[in-house]
């Protein structure tokens, strides 16, 4: 959210977030004290493990984890960054400041805890070079007919909703919220904090025909739900696969961690048909040095760095590993587009953490000693989908219309979420002892196309990412519809301001009515919520867009590698695909611990 960044300094200082679990220290083993060096490898010394992994995000630290847990097993986890709590001090921590570094824009790179990945010029944004948040750190970044979609791209009916649901609990400790910190009045909540401004919210989108569902995490995403978290409920604090995962598998398992470590190739054996995997080449602070697998090496690295480590190693298209003229190594089925209207309302928001000193210190005070209170929420305690109303979709074209009609009935086209705030990526207004919230459209049936491509054989440079939003009419369209509705919503909560001084509308502003001037705003405005997958799709063995196959195997031939992340989802699912990464993580270690 803007403005954050101009307390950040002022709240590492003042800030001592409550205790987690420190990485640095001595555990309980087996009955024994070890150690908790002992879970970080030597590095600069070649070693050999049954199970590397690469790359400790959501997904590689889930997997590391569960395989770890078998003690007849070794297991490596090569990451290129540190402990976010060490790097990023406790911005990473508070939840209020969850985005954090996480604008658009390449001027808010943090490079401790992030990859600095900016996409090449986008010709259909008027050449905007767009900041795409990638973790580089510990930790990392549906509906039922979304997995039945899934099931049938890659011939394997274990995907289907009901037979995923397992593993999407096996991740999860849900804690229903703490009605002693909310306040016996508010409503029933995930966050701590019930904002002042979601009550008029509720009402607005039920005003508006859209119904409350019970939670988002059924398979039902049509209809507005309370937002889940993944917080710490005793401490209130943001919670990741390294917060929770890494820092069991440190205390319980021989799990050995290779940070600051980046991955330079995958090897291969020499002495059979160079398709085994057998090791990966890594480099500690100028020191080269191998790490091999007897078994099997898991890639987990990301939908960007997954599909740029093959191809430096050698797995991807002939014409790409011959020459580094580099051509599209997969469709990239991009991410859902997110943009935003703002407006000044007539109650206390989030802003007031930026613009009020007084608010500041009171709401600091209140979540050091209880816990509670405006930074223990990240954003809006509501959220909601719908398939675009019948008299917005009269704007639409035929074409349009028909790729709508495609996509699963039970499947969103929009997602609305209320912020107490001014979070536009282009704000520069938003100042004083105003107060602000924020409409934000994300498009859950984007049809742009994005890919993922390389230039370098190092890993060491990023790879080259076209995003390629809004680059279709339907996508366009559905923009400009999107931010109509999302007006007609804000005004229905009945908190914007209207004077004499100025309309309540900050973004894009009154003067924007015509579709050409809403498109152009977008096209100015848009940014990543950081769901991008497919760059190394899962398919059926016979599909030569396949990447791997429905157990993550790497096709081609290749034997001793997989990929396990959201670069191998089949399709770009409706909703936060956070659960789906930690869902698929579960399922592929549960196979492989099974022999699969």
């Amino acid at each position: 959210m803007r403005g954050y960044a101009g307390i950040a300094v002022s709240l590492i200082l003042a800030l001592s977030t409550p205790s987690q679990a420190n990485p640095l220290g001595y555990s309980k083993q087996d009955g024994r004290t070890r150690l908790d060096g002992s879970s970080f490898g030597v590095l600069g010394i070649n070693k050999t493990f049954d199970y590397i992994v690469v790359g400790g995000g959501t997904a590689g630290l889930t997997i590391a984890s569960r395989l770890a847990a078998n003690p007849a097993l070794s297991v490596a986890v090569i990451e290129a960054g540190g402990f976010y709590e060490q790097n990023n001090g406790n911005i990473s921590q508070v939840p209020a400041f969850a985005v954090q570094y996480s604008s658009a824009s390449p001027s808010s790179i943090q490079p401790f805890v992030d990859w600095g990945i900016v996409s090449l010029p986008q010709p259909q944004l008027n050449g905007r070079e767009i900041h795409y948040t990638q973790g580089k750190c510990l930790g990392g970044g549906g509906t039922a007919g979304t997995y039945q979609a899934w099931a049938d791209l890659v011939g394997d009916p274990s995907y289907t909703f009901n037979n995923t649901l397992p593993y999407f609990k096996k991740s999860t400790n849900f804690t229903p919220p703490n009605y002693d910190k909310r306040g016996p009045d508010s409503a029933v909540s995930y966050f701590n904090y019930y904002m002042p401004f979601s009550p008029y919210v509720k009402k607005a989108l039920q005003a508006e025909g859209i119904p409350e569902i019970a939670g988002a995490n059924n398979g039902q995403l049509l209809g507005f739900a309370e937002t889940t978290a993944t917080l710490d409920p005793a401490a209130e604090v943001r919670s990741s696969s390294e917060s929770s995962f890494l820092q069991q598998a440190i205390r319980e398992t021989t799990l050995q961690v290779y940070h600051y470590t980046l991955a330079n190739e995958i090897i291969f054996d020499s002495q059979e048909d160079k398709k085994r995997a057998t090791g990966v080449r890594v480099t500690t602070a100028g020191s080269t040095y191998t790490l091999s697998a007897r078994r099997e090496i898991i890639l987990s690295a990301g939908v960007f760095r997954s599909p740029q480590l093959l191809m430096v190693s050698g797995i991807g298209p002939a014409e790409t590993l011959q020459a580094l003229d580099i051509p599209v190594v997969a469709d990239l089925p991009g991410d859902h587009p997110f943009f935003d209207t703002t407006f000044r309302v007539s109650i206390p928001t989030q802003t007031q953490l930026t613009s009020n000193a007084t608010f500041l210190a009171l709401a600091t005070e209140e979540y050091l000693a209880q816990q509670k209170g405006p930074l223990t929420a990240s954003a809006g305690n509501y959220i909601g989908w719908e398939k675009l109303p019948a008299p917005h979709r009269r704007s639409l074209s035929n074409s349009t219309l028909h790729d709508l009609a495609s996509i699963p009935a039970d499947w969103p086209e929009l997602q609305y979420v209320p912020v107490p705030a001014a979070v536009s990526a282009v704000n520069n207004n938003s100042s004083g002892n105003n107060n602000y919230m924020s409409m934000s459209v994300v498009l859950m049936a984007a049809t742009s196309r994005g890919n993922v491509t390389i230039n370098s054989t190092s890993t060491a440079d990023n790879p080259l990412v076209h995003l390629g939003w809004l680059s279709t009419q339907t996508d366009q369209e559905m923009a400009v519809a999107g931010l109509k509705r999302a007006r007609q919503l804000a005004n229905a909560t009945g908190l914007v301001v209207h004077d004499d001084d100025a309309d309540g509308e900050l973004l894009p502003g009154p003067a924007v009515q015509t579709d050409a001037d809403i498109l152009a705003y977008i096209q100015s405005e848009v940014r990543p919520i950081h769901h991008a997958v497919s760059s190394c799709a899962m398919g059926k063995p016979t599909d030569s867009n396949a990447v791997v196959d429905s157990h993550a195997r790497v096709l081609g031939g290749v034997r001793g590698l997989r990929v396990v992340d959201a670069s191998v989802f089949p399709l770009l699912p409706p909703g936060q695909i956070q659960a789906t990464v930690y869902m698929l993580a579960e399922k592929i270690a549960a196979e492989i611990l099974a022999g699969v």
